[in-house]
């Protein structure tokens, strides 16, 4: 139920690889879904129970996985529920697979979705000619990978499984991590949590099920519950180190980026070790946070045994993740990039990186909000990183699984509010009317992405 979210589409491609029959709903078709169905999953986008009819389902054998985003008033759940079917959440199902494996996880306010997927690279070693059904690591990704083009990779042979950590509804305290990075605890679902502090009690409890190590962000606020024997690592770039000696702290980060070198479009640095260095590591999508995620994942995949010029070969190769920072157009006019970014902090850190790649140009930057709650809870941040772009436009807040919030809506974050239908036709207008290179950046979670091809073209048109 649900089956057209990139977590939820994940766990229906394993089970269907398994043998099983899969059956799923969505609200609404997506490029997703018609994947899933071009693979032989049928799928329903109708809520009433009788699309279940003829189905053979019976309770006995029966799994039903649904994601929250799934409405308690929905026919067909109603439907499940009354007739006693076994209903779990995606986390619990997940949290069986991590179990049965040695799971690498990735959990955090910000990162997840890219160094997750860094991870699984690393771990497969680089290998482009893996396909879904025959890799060499397992891992259920929170995004589609542009090395892989899937979200899932599945492997008879390997005992790792790499694992996005979710901690929307604490959907990550249902995993068993064997090693996990946490990169960042700065509040987010606070409809959930209610407080910051409540948030990061949820990241302090998660850390009290790893079994072998943690990798964490240097200095985030976050005091880890460690069972005995599970080690404690730290990850940063160089600054950070340096600042952590000015405090007269007794080390900086065990794993870190040293020697930061931009030239040519290129990202290289050196990646420092415990026991060791690898020299002249080369980003392959050269994004400066990708750094600090690069740092994270080289260090899960040197803790696993992956040999140093592996690490370094597949870091060089990585291609990224759709909706992750990608550059659809990049001329001498304009640049279009798109990015996932839903939370002040990663549109600041977009903001930032685009900033360092494209010094001299306009940033024009179109942002939809994410529900009614997060958009209250964090408009003075949403204001604020808005306000440093040099044109901003909003369109109307998506509200996903959420009922409107009386007086909050987009015009609250400041910009100029512009419905979707007239998006591309306004950019297009901005961009010829520039007497400047410009950049364009679109960001958000909910169906902006579906503009994307649209943008691009447009902003390609002479």
């Amino acid at each position: 139920m649900g089956i057209g979210g990139i977590g939820m589409s994940a766990l229906a491609r394993y089970f269907h690889h398994q043998g099983y029959p899969v059956f799923g709903y969505d609200r609404t078709p997506s490029p997703l879904t018609r994947e899933l169905e071009k693979e032989g999953i049928e799928i329903t986008y109708t809520d009433a129970e009788r699309m279940l009819y003829g189905l053979g389902l019976d309770r006995f054998s029966t799994l039903v996985v649904r994601t929250p985003a799934v409405p308690e008033d929905c026919e067909i759940y109603t439907y499940l529920r009354k007739e006693g079917f076994d209903i779990r959440k995606r986390a619990e199902v997940l949290g069986i697979v991590t179990q049965r494996m040695k799971a690498l996880c990735v959990a955090g306010t910000h990162g997840k979705t890219t160094t997750s997927t860094m991870i699984a690279h690393l771990m497969n070693g680089g290998n482009e000619a893996a396909t879904e059904s025959h890799a060499g690591v397992n891992a259920f990704l929170g995004g589609i990978s542009e090395n892989y083009h899937t979200n899932l990779l599945l492997s008879k042979e390997s005992e790792y499984v790499v694992v996005e950590a979710d901690e929307y509804d604490r959907s990550f305290h249902h995993l068993t991590p064997f090693i996990s990075v946490v990169t960042a605890v700065d509040a987010d679902h606070l409809d959930i949590y209610g407080t910051p502090e409540a948030y990061r009690e949820a990241f302090a409890h998660y850390t009290s099920l790893i079994t072998g190590a943690l990798v964490m962000k240097h200095g985030i606020e976050l005091e880890p519950r460690l069972k005995e024997g599970v080690k404690c690592y730290t990850y940063g770039v160089e600054e950070s180190r340096e600042l952590r000696a000015e405090s007269q702290e007794p080390s900086g980060p065990d794993f870190y980026a040293e020697r930061i070198r931009v030239k040519d479009g290129q990202i290289v640095f050196d990646f420092k070790m415990p026991d060791g260095e690898i020299k002249d590591v080369q980003l392959g999508v050269p994004v400066w946070v990708n750094i600090e995620n690069a740092v994270a994942a080289m260090a899960v995949a040197h803790l696993c045994g992956v040999k140093d010029e592996a690490i370094r070969e597949a870091m060089a190769s990585f291609k990224g993740v759709q909706r992750r920072f990608n550059i659809h157009v990049n001329t001498p006019k304009v640049a279009y990039i798109d990015d996932y970014a839903h939370h002040p902090q990663e549109i600041a850190t977009a903001i930032d990186s685009i900033r360092k790649l494209f010094p001299e140009r306009k940033l024009i930057g179109v942002f939809q909000p994410h529900l009614y709650t997060r958009t209250r809870d964090f408009a003075e941040g949403f204001r604020a990183v808005l306000g440093t772009l040099d044109e901003c436009v909003l369109l109307p807040i998506y509200p996903a699984r959420e009922e409107p919030i009386e007086g909050v809506t987009s015009e609250m974050l400041g910009g100029e509010v512009v419905e979707k239908p007239a998006l591309v036709a306004e950019l297009k207008r901005r961009v010829q009317e520039s007497h400047e290179p410009v950049v364009v950046l679109t960001v958000g979670a909910g169906d902006i992405d579906r503009l994307v091809p649209d943008i691009t073209r447009a902003l390609k048109e002479k």
